[in-house]
């Protein structure tokens, strides 16, 4: 599929699709689908994975973007050409450099499933062909504090140990009440529902549902009985963004 540079975004949230892998991986993504076809620039794709026991993705190349994988429920064995080997668990974050090329396999840890969220970050023209690289960070690495509303975990940002090529904040965001997410002047991004529900700007907002951001401004969060979401947002690069399969031109 090739993703054309951020188009405008909706009036309100859209729900996102399920996605049918080649090795038996379901997903359910939030762009670029039907109900948004485009990429949220700098973010080529994102997307909540479930992997079976007996599923997973086997070796695999990759290049050209960046990938941050965090952890819902279960454990995921990551293995690269660069020799490394981890276990990220619940609440832990694993970055891949795919720059010039890496290969890489994933597979849900201990004869159990898994589920996870995956976002794909595009490398600006200047750095596709850096060397590859590999970061991972445990749950209590990522800063946890309570904010009005809402308690937020950084997964990517100010005090996680987790570093991209490209300007991110992503946040892990539990909303009991009303919080107010603030999208920086120039940057784009998007919020993901994980469980529970609420409202977004005013409207229904739930699991799987997103809400594509693409100018700066302040999103309106509200539940009153829970509602689980990521908030991402990134500093575009201002180029088109080509996605080959499991490459990003």
């Amino acid at each position: 599929m090739t993703s054309d540079e951020t188009s405008g975004a909706p009036d309100g949230p859209v729900a996102g699709e399920p996605v049918q892998h080649g090795t038996g991986v379901t997903s359910n993504r939030a762009f670029p689908t039907n109900g948004y076809p485009s990429s949220i620039d700098p973010f080529v794709l994102f997307e909540r994975f479930f992997i079976e026991p007996d599923e997973g993705f086997p070796m695999h190349p990759h290049r050209g973007f960046e990938i941050v994988s965090y952890m819902l429920e279960g454990g995921m064995d990551h293995e690269d050409s660069l020799g490394v080997t981890n276990t990220a668990r619940e609440g832990e974050a694993m970055r891949i450099t795919t720059g010039g090329g890496i290969r890489h396999s994933e597979f849900p840890a201990g004869g159990e499933g898994c589920n996870g969220l995956q976002l794909w970050v595009n490398l600006p023209r200047e750095k596709k062909e850096v060397d590859p690289d590999y970061e991972d960070a445990a749950a209590a690495d990522l800063p946890t504090e309570d904010r009005e509303g809402a308690t937020v975990t950084t997964v990517v940002g100010e005090g996680s140990p987790i570093d991209l090529h490209t300007p991110v904040e992503y946040l892990d965001v539990a909303v009991d009440g009303a919080w107010t997410w603030s999208v920086p002047d120039g940057w784009s991004g998007f919020l993901y529902g994980v469980s529970g529900e609420g409202e977004v700007d005013g409207a229904a907002f739930g699991q799987g549902d997103v809400r594509p951001v693409t100018d700066a401004r302040s999103v309106d969060v509200r539940s009153d009985g829970g509602l689980r979401a990521v908030a991402v947002a990134g500093r575009p690069h201002g180029e088109p963004i080509r996605q080959r399969g499991p490459f990003v031109l």
